[in-house]
């Protein structure tokens, strides 16, 4: 079953299909493109600990870090290491885990099918063994290790420690060396039966491809899957905080900081629009051509590090901004007296204007880039939108529904600050 997803204003498309297996096939053909990117992903990433089938009667509890383990291991297949088969074709492959996806990828400029071949096969074909779980361990373990001398990696972590109590989004997405000891092959087998159903998976392909040969290739190599219903739970978290900062000292140049706002979780499209709108209010507030931005420069107590996202996961909604400062204290207060007063007097409507604006091309130009599309097609289908929703939500948006959301979504006192410094910093809130 075929269906072409278009935008009316921009005569971009592209075609989404349920294949006769389960899985889901969005494809991008661009013309004139030389180059081609593809990616095999499941939902399922380090957040999902906790999980049950329509046919389990109980929830299953794994260890922390699996799901990264798992995408570690699948690159080891019985007969040679995928990396090998890839070195063939001359495609470049990787895969990554985040909190909550896993994707195995390849990009290539010719050979396509052949690639594509790899990926499907190798994705669908787990291979564990107790010794290759057991040397997995001490290479995963040492990688939690480099991750914990990560100053910019323990500053972030420590913020969603400070801001959520039992979600696993606070856990590393390695797990950690205590939790991947607990893990076997059986237990890997587990959640790659459960997660790896393909009606649980996509495959995002853009560039220089054509659906046909896709089609030929998914029906030579996916395997038939029953849908499996999957369900995953995550423990309740109200919109408190645990700690109001968090300090970690560790050999740095500047202080490096993260001041974390915890906000109302949102699913699909209703994710997609708070997500935009939070940005853009962010970017009113903070970003170079704002007062503030000016202000804390002039003082010194931002650099051109400083910079702000929303991060987002299941049941976890947060606006993060982040950088370096030789007084990051100070510099959180001001940032939240720039939000109250906004709050009371009002954001800049021509600001507004211009950033509504500028991320519509922003979002346009990505259009013209095979990576950009095929990460964006993967992205936007597990978030459960189309990639071309966000484009109408910008079209649409009214100033006025921005500064509502501002006064009743950011609130100062739910936000906590987590700072990695080389010496401990007098607390000043």
């Amino acid at each position: 079953m075929q269906e072409i997803i278009r935008d009316i204003k921009t005569n971009a498309e592209y075609i989404k299909i349920k294949h006769k297996s389960g899985l889901t096939i969005l494809v991008w053909e661009m013309e004139g493109f030389s180059s081609s990117m593809a990616l095999f992903g499941t939902k399922y990433g380090s957040v999902n600990t906790t999980f049950k089938t329509k046919a389990d009667k109980e929830y299953t509890s794994v260890p922390e870090g699996i799901a990264h383990f798992l995408e570690h291991k699948l690159f080891e297949n019985e007969d040679c290491d995928v990396f090998e088969l890839y070195a063939k074709t001359g495609a470049n492959a990787n895969a990554f885990t985040s909190f909550d996806k896993t994707a195995y990828l390849f990009t290539c400029t010719g050979n396509f099918k052949e690639s594509l071949k790899i990926l499907l096969d190798f994705v669908q074909a787990p291979y564990f063994t107790k010794e290759s779980v057991d040397k997995e361990q001490g290479i995963i373990g040492q990688e939690i290790q480099m991750t914990n001398d990560n100053p910019n990696w323990k500053v972030f972590f420590n913020l969603l420690d400070s801001l959520y109590f039992e979600h696993p989004v606070k856990i590393d997405i390695a797990g950690t060396k205590e939790s991947i000891a607990k893990i076997d092959a059986d237990l890997l087998y587990k959640c790659y039966n459960t997660f790896y159903n393909l009606n649980n998976m996509v495959l995002s392909v853009a560039g220089n491809v054509k659906v046909a040969d896709i089609l030929e290739i998914a029906d030579s190599c996916l395997k038939d899957s029953p849908d499996l219903e999957i369900e995953t739970v995550f423990p309740k978290e109200d919109l408190n905080i645990v700690r109001k900062t968090t300090e970690h000292i560790q050999p740095v140049g500047l202080p490096i900081f993260n001041f974390g706002y915890k906000m109302q979780p949102y699913d699909g499209i209703d994710k997609l629009k708070a997500e935009t709108i939070t940005n853009i209010i962010a970017d009113i507030l903070t970003d170079t051509a704002s007062p503030f931005y000016k202000t804390m420069s002039d003082r010194g107590l931002i650099n051109s590090s400083f910079d702000c996202e929303v991060f987002t996961v299941d049941d976890v909604f947060t606006l993060i901004f982040a950088g370096e400062s030789n007084d990051p204290y100070t510099l959180y207060k001001e940032l939240n007296k720039v939000i109250d007063e906004a709050k009371v007097k009002g954001l800049d409507k021509v600001h507004f204007e211009n950033l509504r604006r500028e991320n519509y091309g922003s979002h346009i130009k990505q259009f013209n880039n095979v990576n950009s599309v095929a990460e964006m097609l993967l992205a936007d289908y597990f978030a459960d939108v189309n990639s071309f929703d966000v484009l109408n939500i910008l079209r649409e948006l009214k100033f006025e529904e921005v500064q509502d959301f501002l006064v009743n979504n950011i609130d100062t006192a739910r936000s906590a600050v987590s700072i990695v410094a080389s010496k401990h910093i007098e607390v000043s809130i």
